[in-house]
């Protein structure tokens, strides 16, 4: 025990030398409640744990990719006298796989850090949805998360072109089409992505978004939704209370966790974490490279966008759904999710107090969930009125049966404790024997004990 509290008392002193010199406590993020020392509470720092592992991952893979159409010399694995159709950008992807020490396991573990990066930041969305963490005074922070949220598709878009396959080629044209779609945007943006036209015209201003554009405005949003964080705080826990303080008091964070060492440390030890498991999984099942654009030899190839696009890709094979459409619905669910905080204008934050916004995210998500395993199991396969109000009525229906009833058995349960809190209070809350009756006088029963005192 002496050498234990020698050893705390040794680096509580090094740490606060080191506090003092750098003036650490004025440049590092706010203190933190010790109650939210749980996953859920820190989403969104593993959203920037994965944005970090990404822009590593891509610095090094730059150092070996060649963004270019161009026929190059090397066979790259090919029979011979088939090198001279295979594109530069191909034949660099190759390269890294088979030829790169550990190319492979960098290259698979940037791609399915991407799918990660996505995965997290919808779970982050999600839960900022459910828990009302959008109410005021955190409007605008929710709006740069949803732009941030935008952003990541975006790079996964534009990331999705780099290797040049075919089957990337063609998923990236039909996105293309969508994009166009656009209502105002589209015609502005048709010059900037298309170029001159030509596939190394899109190549080049794919790699030049994924690269540099993107996560710029990235970085640039980052901090915007970091400061709006530092400057109202972590949401406190969702509660039907309408008068609960949505901000910390300054005593109150004084008395929080410091960032330095302990949110730091606590933070490195799950990015470590999501870093031993990507590189795990990128070395047990490695991404295999498709054929690239061009190849004669390759035939039945389909059209299929990664997961996060397959809900789009097959919204459009219903009947009747064009691609004006299937962008215009976009871009409503996207407007809708943007403004959100100047919708809901509930100061409750639980989800049961929000039935009609809890049924509209649990709508979103089902089909979202549904849509992109049935884009997966049906690429490209028309699909008619019928069928799809048989899959997508059950999920709007039952959703809103289930949720409306639970708001019904909580509206008359809080009813009857409302009731019994108010008689509570009107009897004064605590309840004690009347006194002796006054001589000629009956026995009064039980009072309420401020009652009684008031008498005597």
């Amino acid at each position: 025990m002496g050498i234990e509290r020698w050893f705390n008392r040794t680096l509580n002193r090094l740490w606060g030398f080191v506090e003092d010199r750098t003036g650490m406590p004025k440049w590092a993020l706010r203190p933190q409640p010790a109650f939210t020392f749980k996953p859920s509470y820190w989403t969104g720092a593993f959203v920037v744990n994965a944005f970090l592992w990404q822009v590593l991952s891509g610095m090094l893979l730059l150092l070996y990719y060649q963004p270019s159409t161009a026929p190059t010399l090397i066979a790259c694995g090919q029979p011979a006298g088939a090198f001279s159709a295979s594109p530069a950008a191909w034949c660099s992807t190759y390269y890294i796989i088979n030829s790169v020490p550990m190319g492979s396991l960098l290259l698979s573990s940037h791609l399915y850090g991407a799918y990660a990066m996505i995965f997290l930041a919808f779970v982050h969305f999600f839960r900022g949805y459910y828990l009302g963490v959008y109410k005021a005074p955190r409007e605008f922070s929710w709006m740069v998360g949803t732009l941030l949220l935008l952003l990541t598709l975006g790079m996964g878009f534009t990331g999705y072109l780099l290797p040049y396959t075919q089957l990337s080629y063609n998923a990236t044209n039909v996105g293309l089409v969508l994009a166009l779609r656009l209502p105002y945007a589209g015609p502005l943006l048709g010059p900037f992505i298309l170029g001159d036209g030509t596939p190394q015209g899109l190549l080049s201003r794919m790699f030049a978004a994924h690269i540099v554009l993107i996560p710029i405005a990235l970085a640039a949003l980052l901090y915007a939704h970091i400061a709006l964080f530092e400057s109202h705080g972590i949401a406190p826990p969702a509660t039907s209370d309408p008068l609960q303080r949505r901000r910390f008091t300054e005593k109150e964070g004084k008395e929080h966790v410091p960032f330095m060492p302990h949110i730091f440390f606590y933070m490195t030890k799950w990015a470590l974490l999501y870093i031993g498991l990507l590189l795990g999984i990128a070395a047990l099942w490695p991404w295999q490279l498709p054929t690239y654009v061009g190849d004669v030899t390759a035939v039945g190839v389909v059209t299929e966008p990664d997961w996060y696009f397959l809900w789009l890709f097959k919204f459009v094979d219903f009947a009747g759904v064009t691609p004006v459409l299937a962008i215009g619905v976009t871009t409503v669910l996207i407007l809708y999710v943007l403004f959100l905080p100047f919708l809901d204008r509930s100061k409750r934050t639980h989800p049961r107090d929000r039935p009609v916004f809890l049924i509209a995210a649990n709508s979103l998500l089902g089909f979202f969930i549904l849509m992109t395993v049935w884009g997966g199991l049906t690429p490209g396969q028309a699909i008619s009125p019928p069928i799809v109000a048989e899959r997508l009525a059950p999920i709007v229906l039952v959703n809103a049966v289930v949720v409306a009833a639970f708001w019904i058995r909580y509206r008359r349960s809080y009813r009857a404790r409302e009731a019994a809190r108010g008689m509570t209070d009107r009897l004064g809350g605590v309840y004690a024997p009347a006194p002796a009756p006054a001589a000629g006088r009956p026995a009064a029963g039980l009072a309420p004990r401020g009652e009684a005192t008031a008498r005597e």
